[in-house]
């Protein structure tokens, strides 16, 4: 039996810039999947509380496509896939303008029961853009004019098969890495060199869920997180050993929010009634050692992200609560990290995805809303809501005081900086 759920834009504050790979990036730009660092926050400050009485000010629409891949922005340009004309293609617009600069069709286009459109989001590492198609096929395209450099069928390369759902791995960049998850027997999570598209290694028997892999420092060591279909993976970044394995089993494998660090503690969550555990990392000679610190799971879970990664802001959790199997029923909920009670819950605020920035939590809706709420344990407080796209299933961007959404056919920035 198959169930139909929503797809992610397939989801520490700062980290050090070498774990983006050493990178050119500007402080606000938004390169890859939830962001600077895999975790939707944003430093930005001094963004709007509240809408003008003609709602935010619109900077640019274009046509876009269709597909559920997110929006990322560096140095001035923005890129996400799209499927049209038959093909799932990578475009680049100018961000300031949303003029168009190229657009390269990577794959034939893919869809199934769920929609068209690739699922993952690309990510921009200097030169290079790295993007990974519905149907499995990883591609390095120059970030100057959008030709191919290299690319991989990496489910097929490793003798594996397509998730029911799609891919929706967004790839990671550590180092001269470019990782994605695969799900194939033998090769969970693979990485391949970014300049050569080598393989460097693989790693894993699990099939390939729908998250989307972090690099955290977690107990003081970086390593690969990934969430699979069946587990939790804490991984070598440099050779892929397995540093640690927490089983995860979710109906249909439908685990797909991306994992969070908090202190020594991994943060994960998954929906269809499952809910959210944290775990505690010792280290235990080259590998660590597991302890559950809190663990909320069943219909009476405290939180269930079904697609939407949750953001961590001093140490409280903002996420979206999905009650049922995909079920129509979401509410918008903050807990305490630490022991997992809940501070707060606007019942029924309906289906979205999340970022933060500036003390604030600015959220779009399924309906094509944008909704700004206060970062704050204390209470559940609405600032401002404006409808400004068709319904859409992706994560904002922000990028220099201008926030990016996009639905199956349009791309749209807005002006969210305080005049």
């Amino acid at each position: 039996m198959k169930r139909a759920f929503y797809l992610p834009s397939i989801v520490a504050v700062v980290l050090a810039l070498s774990s983006l790979g050493g990178r050119s990036v500007s402080a606000a730009d938004w390169p890859q999947f939830l962001g600077p660092n895999r975790n939707g926050i944003s430093t930005e400050t001094k963004l709007l509380d509240k809408f003008p009485a003609g709602g935010p000010p619109e900077v640019w629409r274009v046509k876009g496509g269709g597909g559920m891949s997110g929006l990322v922005i560096s140095n001035g340009k923005l890129a996400t896939m799209v499927e049209r004309k038959g093909q799932q293609q990578v475009i680049l617009l100018d961000a300031k303008t949303g003029k168009p600069v190229w657009n390269t069709a990577i794959a034939p286009a893919y869809r199934n029961s769920m929609g068209a459109g690739p699922r993952a989001t690309p990510t921009i590492d200097g030169e290079l853009l790295f993007a990974f198609t519905g149907d499995g096929i990883l591609a390095a395209l120059k970030l100057s004019d959008g030709s191919l450099v290299w690319s991989h069928n990496v489910v097929k390369d490793m003798e594996g098969r397509i998730a029911d759902y799609g891919m929706a791995s967004s790839p990671l960049i550590v180092g001269d890495l470019v990782v994605v998850t695969a799900g194939a027997p033998g090769a969970t999570v693979v990485a391949y060199n970014k300049t050569t598209g080598k393989v460097a290694w693989k790693t894993g028997r699990d099939s390939a869920g729908y998250s989307s892999a972090a690099l955290l420092t977690i107990a003081g060591r970086k390593q690969i997180v990934a969430f699979t279909g069946q587990s939790a993976l804490g991984l070598d970044p440099k050779s892929g050993a397995s540093l640690w394995r927490f089983p995860y089993s979710t109906d249909y494998e439908c685990n797909i929010a991306t994992p969070l660090a908090w202190k020594n503690r991994v943060f994960l969550s998954a929906g269809e009634n499952h809910g959210s555990t944290l775990l505690e990392l010792k280290p235990d000679g080259k590998k660590f050692a597991l302890k559950t610190v809190w663990d909320s799971t069943g219909r009476r879970s405290v939180l269930r992200n079904e697609w939407q990664t949750s953001v961590l802001l001093d140490g409280h959790l903002y996420g979206m609560d999905n009650v049922g199997g995909a079920g129509p029923i979401t509410h918008l909920t903050c807990i305490d990290a630490s022991d997992g009670t809940r501070a707060w819950q606007q019942a029924r605020f309906g289906k979205g995805n999340l970022i933060a920035a500036d003390g604030k939590l600015f959220i779009s809706t399924i309906d094509g809303e944008i909704v700004i709420v206060a970062a704050s344990p204390k209470s559940f407080r609405e600032l401002a809501r404006a409808k400004v796209i068709g319904p859409t299933r992706q994560a904002p961007a922000l990028a220099n005081g201008l926030l990016y959404l996009r639905d199956g056919s349009e791309i749209l920035c807005l002006d969210v900086r305080k005049k």
